[in-house]
């Protein structure tokens, strides 16, 4: 016979009107936040297996062409917070909504740019406008998902961002190889379309969302609350550093594969990037390594994978290099579903924010990796790039430890206590 602790247990689990895995509403919202996460990296990257193409056209270094990718995560970064208070105001479906409608509307622009400069503008003001879908996005999850089916939400939620990320560049690849980069860049645009109705039709209407008003000081105190949050504040700094890392990579890649000795062709190097299904991989299972290893120890996979990918990469052999990128995206998104899925459950109360400001670490890293790996691939070649990398690797490692030393002597600190 159930005890009463287990019947407690089963009446609380039958009273939770939350989404649970297997139901039909919990498939719709998968399929859902997949295609708005597809959306998302398939337009916020859309420039950058273009890259050499794009240099080509205007006459442009790898680093100025760059900001064709820095922008529009920087100006994401910037525009994120705001717009994650707007979602606490009007509702995380609507602000998801308006977010890829207008990104999607400027996507249909952005090939009709006529030079660098406005092309960089455009781009800047996509990355602004898809600003309030990754925070809104992490919230929902908190709000509508049962605890325990997290994790694993968010990491699918990622690994719709890994297909994206890959299936954007492949398209916009190929598609340059055939008719120019320009028509790279409308596939992309149509291809989010897709997503974006897929995205608005599947979607379930909120339950548990709780409307609040836009106040300016209640907004600065939840972010004072947050960023002086330890653990909080090792997350943000281990997203910004991951993504320093994915972001000095891929920016750089297309350039490394067009010279000598590789000198592959605009869609093939689109093709390249079909190890951002390892990603999918990884970041889909990333709530098993956590059940595993912990945390932390999940990390340490993650930061040590990512390594061996860069040191891999040096090697001037195509299979070496292949190698590598699929260590380091295995990595990249692990560690990344990791910390992105920690931030929601380490915050208590302004979830949204919570999310936004990891949101706007992670996309600044992205930022200064893709310029940064820029420069020092100019300056210093592939190895330069992997300089990069492997800073920000030891930096994630530097934290993580911290954060395994705090919680040790914190341990220590509260066992006479409760002995």
């Amino acid at each position: 016979m159930p005890s009463a602790s287990t019947r407690a247990a089963a009446t609380h689990a039958s009273a939770d009107t939350r989404l649970a895995p297997g139901t039909p509403g919990h498939r719709r919202m998968s399929l859902a936040l997949f295609a708005a996460g597809l959306a998302a990296f398939t337009l916020l990257y859309s420039t950058q297996a273009l890259l050499p193409a794009i240099s080509a056209e205007f006459g442009a270094t790898a680093s100025a062409a760059s900001w064709t990718v820095s922008a529009a995560t920087g100006a994401l970064a910037l525009c994120v917070l705001p717009l994650s208070a707007l979602s606490e105001r009007f509702g995380r479906r609507t602000l998801m909504t308006a977010s890829l409608s207008v990104a999607v509307a400027l996507a249909l622009l952005v090939p009709l740019a006529p030079n660098l400069e406005s092309l960089v503008v455009l781009r800047a003001l996509q990355g602004a406008a898809l600003a309030g879908l990754p925070a809104s996005a992490m919230a929902y999850l908190a709000e509508e998902v049962r605890p325990k089916a997290l994790i694993g939400a968010i990491g699918l939620f990622v690994a719709g961002n890994s297909i994206g990320g890959m299936s954007g560049r492949i398209v916009s690849g190929w598609a340059a190889q055939l008719w120019g980069w320009r028509a790279g860049l409308a596939a992309v645009g149509l291809l989010s379309l897709a997503c974006a109705v897929a995205f608005r039709v599947l979607l379930p209407k909120a339950r548990h969302f709780t409307p609040g008003t836009l106040n300016p000081k209640a907004l600065a105190r939840t972010v004072r609350t947050h960023l002086s949050d330890p653990l909080l504040m090792r997350l943000y700094a281990i997203g910004a550093l991951f993504m320093t890392v994915f972001g000095a990579v891929y920016t750089v890649i297309g350039y490394r594969l067009v010279e000598a000795p590789f000198s592959l062709p605009q869609g093939v190097i689109g093709s390249i990037f079909l190890v951002y299904l390892v990603g999918t991989v990884s970041s889909a299972a990333a709530g098993k390594l956590v059940g595993r290893l912990g945390r932390r120890g999940a990390l340490y996979l993650a930061v040590s994978t990512t390594a061996a990918g860069l040191l891999l990469s040096l090697a001037d052999a195509l299979p070496a290099v292949l190698a590598g990128l699929v260590l380091i995206t295995a990595g990249f998104f692990a560690g990344h579903a990791v910390a992105s899925s920690s931030v929601s459950r380490t915050a208590k109360t302004g979830r949204a924010q919570a999310s936004a400001l990891y949101q706007s670490a992670y996309y600044l890293g992205s930022s200064a990796g893709g310029t940064l790996g820029a420069v020092a691939f100019h300056a210093g070649g592939w190895a330069g790039t992997v300089l990069i990398g492997l800073v920000a690797v030891l930096g994630v490692v530097s934290i993580t430890l911290y954060g395994t030393h705090s919680a040790r002597v914190e341990a220590r600190r509260l066992r006479p206590a409760t002995a």
